[in-house]
Formats: structure tokens, C-alpha cells, sequence
């Protein structure tokens, strides 16, 4: 299953933007995968990650050990 993700503007100053356009080039990666990355580590330090959904089971049920 995709994740839908949402697109939104996000205002920073010049010194905040070339600072976190420094770290994303340190560790290889996108500005917007670098805010991804240190949004989602503030969330689970913080407690607040979403429970990850869970499939529904198969109709046919649990397998079962031979």
C-alpha cells in the first residue's frame, strides 16, 4: 500500500535554510528528505508517531505449521 504524502509551504529564514541545506549535503541527502527525516525523529522522540495500521487478516485465516 502507497503512502499518500501532502505537500505544504513552509517559510525559513535564510540562515535556518542554509544550515539544514548543509546537514541534508553532509548526509546525503535531499533538503526535503533531511525535513522528513528530522520531522519524523521529533515526532517518535516525542511519543507522538501514529500506530502503524494494521492489515486486515486473509480470509483464508493464520497458515498453520505442519
Amino acid at each position: 500500500m502507497a503512502v499518500e504524502k501532502k505537500n505544504f509551504v513552509l517559510r525559513l529564514d535564510e540562515q535556518m535554510y542554509e544550515a539544514l541545506a548543509a546537514w541534508a549535503g553532509d548526509e546525503f541527502r535531499s533538503m526535503n528528505g533531511q525535513m522528513e527525516w528530522l520531522l519524523h525523529k521529533a515526532l517518535k522522540d516525542a511519543g507522538r508517531l501514529p500506530k502503524p495500521r494494521q492489515e486486515p487478516p486473509s480470509a483464508s485465516g493464520p497458515k498453520k505449521k505442519k
